[in-house]
């Protein structure tokens, strides 16, 4: 074990934020979202399989077994915790791990729009962060926490899969539960999270009819509820979350969700100018014309409302990205690459706009 830990100690001194192992093939960092193999002794099958007898939890053993691929979190004192996925390729197991900072990084150093922080200091609601595998959803997820844990007294209760960043009480107080750990599933912590008196419910993922039933419920007796959805932009996010629902079912929780929804962040992370990445933000706030859409059906509708609401703080990719662009932070050629509407977005660079938000709302 001394070999694996000594190999993790030099990710974090390397800047990686993820580590790579699979037997036969040399160990491999990502670095500024380049993958690097790193000068170490190729992992042998003896070797992993004690490496992998030594880091699986206990209480994940049988579902290893079973199933053949686990998730967890791994902490080595001294070093740091690792976000650890384990799982097997041609017979043999691999690990990714991603490296969870201990620090909550604020919302200046992720380049966060400061509605955020308006968006935190709501008292009811479902607020979700959406956007792809890898676009930092956890990471502005916790920035919003760490934002309340400063500034309010609330309870706050998280319920992970695993956990990956640890909060520390500051003006709030946290409990953070992990599933398999602490509770053993998303529905059994959802089932009783409301008689632990939280202010603050956050969820790590939006997986599932029942984890969404589950926030509305809480969201209409009054708490916050702060997740994670994968969706490709914040008008599909409510789609992808009636695609939970059977088809009979989804009148009712459309008009539900209408009530109860406050806002989607939905993020794409884009290469900065000087060689890093900061996160394009779309904006979609529960305003009274987002409800209206929404109890009505007309889902097509709301990505003009999301256009046309600057005022309310909302924002599309494209107004996200040319902002960026005009900040001089990311450069044409890459904001066009991550737009949802280049050719517009080159308009836009141009000096020409049309009013296109409106035209649809008008349709």
């Amino acid at each position: 074990m001394e070999l694996f830990h000594r190999i993790l100690q030099t990710a974090i001194a390397g800047g990686a934020s993820d580590v790579h192992v699979k037997v036969g093939a040399p160990v491999v960092f990502r670095i500024n979202r380049q993958l690097v193999a790193i000068e170490a002794p190729t992992p042998t099958l003896e070797w992993m399989d004690r490496v992998v007898s030594s880091i699986t939890p206990k209480h994940l053993k049988r579902r290893l077994e079973e199933e053949r691929e686990i998730d967890f979190s791994y902490y080595v004192p001294s070093v740091g915790r690792f976000r650890t996925n384990l799982f097997q390729q041609r017979g043999q197991f691999c690990l990714s791990m991603r490296y969870v900072k201990t620090q909550v990084p604020s919302f200046e150093q992720l380049g966060l729009l400061p509605i955020l922080k308006s968006i935190a200091q709501t008292t009811r609601g479902i607020v979700l962060v959406a956007g792809s595998t890898g676009c930092g959803k956890s990471t502005t997820l916790a920035a919003m926490l760490e934002y309340i844990n400063a500034n309010f007294k609330k309870h706050i209760i998280t319920l992970e899969d695993p956990i990956e960043y640890v909060f520390e009480d500051n003006q709030s107080v946290i409990e953070q539960r992990e599933i398999g750990l602490d509770s053993l599933s998303f529905e059994a912590g959802l089932k009783h999270i409301l008689r632990q008196d939280p202010d603050v419910i956050m969820i790590g993922e939006m997986r599932d009819a029942i984890s969404f039933s589950a926030a509305m419920s809480a969201a209409d007796t009054g708490h916050l509820v702060l997740s994670t959805l994968h969706s490709t932009n914040a008008s599909q996010s409510v789609t992808r979350i009636l695609d939970f629902f059977k088809a009979d079912e989804r009148e009712q929780v459309r008009r539900q969700l209408s009530g109860t929804l406050q806002s989607v962040i939905c993020q794409r992370m884009v290469n900065t100018v000087n060689g890093g990445v900061t996160p394009a933000l779309e904006i979609m706030v529960n305003t009274l014309t987002v409800k209206k859409l929404i109890e009505e059906n007309r889902l097509d509708k709301l990505q003009g409302a999301i256009e046309t609401g600057v005022e309310d703080g909302m924002q599309n990719f494209n107004q996200a990205l040319l902002q960026l662009v005009k900040d001089r932070k990311v450069s044409e050629k890459e904001a066009l690459a991550k737009a949802s509407n280049p050719q517009a977005l080159m308009m836009n660079f141009q000096g020409i706009f049309l009013d296109e938000g409106r035209r649809i709302l008008g349709g």
